[in-house]
């Protein structure tokens, strides 16, 4: 039974282990395959994975970045429409910072280093059974309610906090559901996902 290469002989995977950035590597697959995540293009998963290297090696330097700061910094150090006064202001804030800015280019991933990563190193595939989509769009659902309701739950506790809302203990629910404007049928999403369908379904077996 074949095994799957150690992820340290790639240049992800060693910058992942060397700069202790742990969760990344799943992160990577996930947003590749679509799994929880919409699905990415390899060129921008190179430039996301660029981004958390330049966001930890702030950090290693004590910095704390706002946000959007670091996805500017590195549009700033490696977009060709940038004007070489604004690069040279970037690269002085790494070297502010005690970062060589030529070491951290050589450390910028390319895609192909990352599908490198991806394919051979991981073992993953873009090629999902049925059953892998309907658990990523399921994923994906959870995420974005579980979001929304933490936003909705945030604004709500300032409103009540700062006593322009008049509120108890409070809980809140999301609930999504989807009408077939065909058959007339409605279910909550995960309802629909587990079943495999709608009533459509059933009037076509009869179908002769």
């Amino acid at each position: 039974m074949s095994e799957t290469p150690d992820p340290t002989r790639s240049k992800v995977g060693r910058l992942i282990e060397t700069y202790e950035m742990n969760d990344v590597g799943q992160e990577l697959e996930d947003r590749w395959t679509g799994t929880g995540y919409e699905s990415q293009s390899l060129r921008s998963l190179a430039d996301w994975f660029n981004e958390r290297l330049l966001a930890m090696k702030l950090e290693r330097a004590g910095e704390n970045p706002i946000d959007g700061e670091v996805a500017n910094l590195y549009r700033l150090l490696t977009e060709d429409d940038v004007t070489a006064g604004m690069r040279v202001d970037a690269e002085a804030t790494l070297e502010r910072n005690g970062i060589d800015p030529d070491e951290l280019r050589t450390e910028f991933v390319s895609h192909q280093a990352v599908y490198t990563y991806l394919t051979e190193f991981r073992g993953a595939s873009k090629e999902r059974s049925p059953g892998d989509r309907l658990q990523s769009v399921r994923t994906t659902v959870q995420r974005l309610q579980s979001r929304l309701i933490a936003v909705v739950e945030n604004n709500l506790d300032q409103l009540r906090t700062t006593e322009r809302l008049v509120l108890g203990s409070f809980n809140v629910l999301v609930d999504i559901q989807v009408l077939c404007e065909d058959c007339g049928a409605s279910y909550p999403i995960t309802d629909l996902l587990d079943r495999g369908g709608c009533d459509c379904q059933s009037d076509s077996d009869t179908i002769e």
